[in-house]
Parts: C-alpha cells; structure tokens; sequence
C-alpha cells in the first residue's frame, strides 16, 4: 500500500481548491509535455485550463458550449496521437456527453483525460442543475476509464501529472472551494490505483476522497478521545480501487465508514462495498449524499445540511463499531 504519513500535513492550513492545482500543473506540464492539446467547452476561466491556453495558445481550442462537440475533438485530437485534455464542469461533461465518452473515448479506448469541475454540493450558489453528484458513478461505469478524486491542492497536482502519465482515458474530479491541505507540498505519495494511509488505527477504517478526506481526520481524531482508534484511508482513486488497503483493513479493524460528496448509488461507498464483500465481509456505514439533488447555498451550510461532516461520520463509525461488537 503506497502512502507513508510523512507526507501529511498535521495542521490543516486552508490551500488552494483542486481545480485551480489542475490548472497549474496542466500549465506547468505543457512545457514538458508538446503532445498535449487541450480543448475547452468556454469554461476555461472557471476550470483553469485557460492558464493554459495562456502559454500554449497554439495547442489550445475552445470549441464553445457544445460538450459532445468538446468529446469529438478531443477524440480525434487523440487518434492523431496526442495527448487530449478536456474540461467543463462535472454535470455538463458526464451529463450531455455520455454517450460520446462511451463510443469515442471508452471503446476505442483512447488517450483522452477527462476533467469535470466544479463537482458536487460544495459548488453552492450554483444549485442542482450545476452540481456534478452522479459524475463518480458515471464514469466509473465506463470500460477502461480511470477515476481519480484528489483531496486537496499538492494531492491535484500530483493527479495531473499521473493523469497525463497514464496512457488511455482518465476522469479526474475537481472542486470549485478552497480546501484544507492535507499533504506537505512536494511530499505527496501519489500513485493511480494506491490508497494513502494517513492515519492507522485499529478499532475500525474510514475510507474517504476529496473534500471528505479532511472530515474524516477530523471525525478519527473526535473518535481517539473516546478511545476509538480509526484508520484512515485517502482513496483518491476509485477505480481501479486499491483492493489489498481494503482487504488489509477490513481483516484488521473489522468495521468501515465511507465518506464521499456523491450520491449513495455507484460511487465510492458502492465500489468499497462490492470489494469488502468479496475480500473480508465487515459492517459497513455510509456518509454520502443518499438518494436527493442538492440545492443553491453557501457551500458550508449544504455540506451541514446534507450531514457531509465530521460528526456525521463520527456518528457512523460509532454505528459501525457497535455493529462489529454484536
């Protein structure tokens, strides 16, 4: 299992959000990197990839709002042998363009990174129509496709560079709000399909990504005052899930939490819940979204009305633990 503590940040200093991290190290990675070209739905100053453009207008296309259009190009851009990126927010990318994600980029399985930003509740005052909250479940059920969900600013741009690395289709989710640092800068143990361990316990597991990550700290150590000792699990990839940090913590604390900004049905919890059956059947308790669309809000007071909290996941590995007792 990849991920020593080293790399944590112990005191969780407000960073940078994910996307604009994206936005950088795509920036950055342009200049090493001549086969990228990125293609834009003429969101580029929301999902940064205008920083891009920026340095590299020759290998930059906006093709306007039209995200199948946006799929179309990218693919043909990577039959040609680049390396296409593609960017708009969550919802639209997944949403209006599923059906050119699965017969362009997945069947033929071609070189194309997938970037939906602005993903889930914590968008805010955007509302339901802008909130990517499927956009895990869809991608994960498209053959071939990487998932990767990073948990702060360092852990994005560690993704990117993975992302561009990886050869054939990646999704990559990214989030508008700045978001506590997790890892040290420059010390982020990244590796596609390979969970950080940023906390042992053995009591039970809390398995997290994303924004949910730094609740999940949070939740273990409200927990460790009570003498309950969690693991905790940054699973910035989805799929493919690391099955050995699963099995390895379901054999050793006998109870997991998932916490994830995603509805209940075919994200993070759903793929956890799958694997654990199969490795080490164990309780498992769910922090999610459930079954519902979220509303326009400060992003702070959706996460508290849809329990995306430590206290909700404290609640549901107090829940967890019982059950492992009974």
């Amino acid at each position: 299992m990849a991920g020593a503590s080293s790399g944590l940040q112990t005191k969780r200093e407000l960073g940078k959000a994910t996307r604009d991290a994206f936005g950088r190290a795509l920036e950055a990675l342009g200049a090493d990197h001549p086969e990228i070209v990125v293609v834009d739905a003429d969101v580029g100053n929301s999902t940064r990839t205008e920083w891009f453009g920026k340095k590299h207008p020759d290998r930059f296309f906006n093709i306007g709002i039209a995200e199948s259009n946006l799929v179309g190009v990218a693919a043909g851009l990577a039959s040609s042998g680049k390396t296409s990126v593609i960017a708009s927010f969550a919802a639209f990318i997944t949403c209006n363009a599923y059906d050119q994600l699965r017969m362009s980029v997945a069947y033929p399985h071609l070189n194309v990174k997938v970037v939906g930003s602005h993903a889930g509740i914590s968008i805010g005052e955007d509302g339901a129509s802008q909130m990517g909250i499927e956009d895990v479940s869809l991608a994960c059920s498209l053959p071939g496709f990487v998932v990767i969900v990073p948990a702060d600013e360092d852990s994005a741009k560690a993704a990117t560079a993975a992302m561009v690395k990886h050869q054939g289709p990646v999704y990559l989710r990214v989030g508008r709000p700045d978001v506590p640092k997790i890892y040290t800068s420059g010390s982020v143990p990244f590796e596609i399909g390979k969970a950080n361990q940023l906390r042992d316990g053995k009591d039970l597991t809390i398995v997290a990504n994303g924004i949910m990550v730094a609740p999940a700290l949070d939740a273990a150590e409200t927990l460790a005052g009570d003498g309950i000792q969690a693991r905790v699990l940054d699973m910035h990839t989805v799929k493919p899930v690391d099955r050995d940090a699963l099995a390895s913590a379901a054999k050793e604390t006998g109870a997991v939490v998932v916490a994830e900004e995603h509805l209940a049905h075919g994200g993070l919890g759903s793929v956890v819940a799958y694997t654990v059956a199969e490795e080490q059947p164990v309780p498992i308790r769910y922090v999610n979204l459930l079954d519902q669309f979220g509303e326009s809000g400060a992003p702070d007071a959706l996460l508290e009305k849809y329990g995306l909290t430590a206290g909700k996941i404290v609640e549901a590995a107090r829940a967890a633990v019982a059950a492992k007792a009974r």
